[in-house]
């Protein structure tokens, strides 16, 4: 809703303003009118959900949803239209580097859906310990949190791109999971480096960047000193996660999928 407020009260803001120009300014009318047409112009909807915006539009819901989200780190709404209005040119370097992989590609030719209709959790915590799937399902009984939680995708005007960060959702928690890191301020800053250095989208940078100064007195020198450290050797040097085919690899051994991946061993969080 707050979006959608953003975006209606800029185009009142903007097209009254390019009214008062056009009828005061002769030298450049066209250019005017131009500007108007950008802004008022309206696009088909490209899938489900999808609320198509202009430039001007993209920067407004940019700026506003950065501001809320650095305020209340609570409003995961805000923080996914941050997402989406800000990270075109990161989202077109995920789908390359998931174009350069053939489980990449997989994964985009097939577009699966990770949450409870799609993925069988019950199944999942019947398998041994140690396994990706019952991994999985601990650190969402651990941190109670569920797959069905992920926002659909409203604002990015690439069906392509659109799937690259929906997937990017979704497969959040199961970076928590081979991470090893909880939902705690710490394990998400953690989290945050990694997705920042793989991903480039702006959001996680914001999040890399400026969430650790609501850490805990008491944790801040624990993370400069062994955390942040981690998580940046994790992110510069593993392979890209976004390449992994989570639903083919529920029973494999998660040291063995780190291994695989060049993950570090995850250090005990607090």
């Amino acid at each position: 809703m707050l979006a959608k407020n953003l975006i209606t009260c800029h185009n009142r803001v903007s097209v009254a303003l390019i009214q008062r120009l056009y009828t005061t300014t002769t030298q450049t009318p066209y250019i005017l009118s131009w500007i108007k047409e950008e802004i008022t112009k309206k696009s088909e909807p490209l899938y489900d959900g999808h609320i198509p915006i202009n430039l001007l539009q993209r920067a407004v819901l940019s700026v506003g949803s950065s501001i809320v989200s650095l305020t209340d780190p609570a409003r995961g709404d805000m923080i996914a239209v941050n997402g989406e209005s800000s990270g075109h040119s990161a989202l077109v370097r995920m789908q390359r580097k998931m174009l350069e992989s053939e489980e990449g590609q997989q994964i985009l030719m097939e577009r699966p859906k990770i949450n409870s209709s799609t993925v069988d959790i019950e199944k999942l915590k019947s398998y041994p310990d140690g396994t990706l799937g019952r991994e999985y399902t601990k650190f969402l009984e651990v941190n109670n949190v569920s797959p069905d939680t992920r926002l659909p995708v409203r604002f990015v005007d690439d069906v392509d791109l659109a799937y690259v960060m929906q997937r990017y959702r979704e497969t959040h928690d199961l970076v928590h999971t081979l991470l090893g890191c909880p939902t705690n301020m710490l394990g998400e800053v953690a989290v945050k480096w990694v997705e920042a250095l793989q991903t480039g989208l702006p959001m996680c940078i914001g999040g890399a960047v400026f969430g650790p100064i609501r850490l805990k007195p008491k944790n801040r020198s624990t993370y400069l000193s062994k955390y942040l450290p981690w998580a940046i050797r994790v992110g510069s040097t593993s392979s890209f996660l976004m390449n992994v085919f989570y639903e083919r690899r529920w029973e494999q051994d998660i040291t063995e999928l780190r291994d695989e991946l060049k993950i570090e061993t995850p250090p005990g969080f607090l």
